[in-house]
């Protein structure tokens, strides 16, 4: 018996503003939405996919009555694919993101940044090619 990552759900107040930023970040679609909830992704998802073989989770946004209280213990790593890490550091405070302090320290080669509703979230290294 196997299981599946399939959906990171993220409490949120405004669903949707938010699945609108991180599909900027991160390149995603709407893939389903309805009353208080968006899900957005990289693909579609099926049944049949998900059983063959191990896919990308898809990012669940549902909307709670609550806050966010305290550090995250679960964030995201996004790598910039085309830029230097530091342009898309420059790419995301234009879109909303800020940067926090989660007690990481300066020497660090990541940078910590928060959504619009205050998820933290890692910067890391870029993968674009060098020349």
């Amino acid at each position: 018996m196997t299981s599946r990552f399939t959906e990171l759900v993220v409490d949120c107040h405004d669903p949707e503003m938010l699945a609108a930023f991180w599909c900027e970040v991160l390149d995603f679609k709407v893939i389903e939405r309805s009353e208080g909830k968006v899900e957005i992704g990289s693909w579609v998802p099926t049944v049949e996919d998900v059983r063959a073989r191990q896919m990308p989770p898809t990012l669940l946004f549902i909307q709670v009555p609550e806050g966010k209280a305290v550090k995250n213990r679960l964030h995201l790593d996004v790598s910039p694919i085309d830029g230097s890490t530091e342009d898309e550091v420059t790419r995301l405070l234009g879109l909303g993101a800020t940067k926090t302090d989660v007690g990481q320290g300066s020497d660090g080669n990541w940078v910590v940044m928060a959504d619009p509703e205050g998820n933290e979230f890692d910067v890391l290294r870029t993968l674009a090619a060098q020349n």
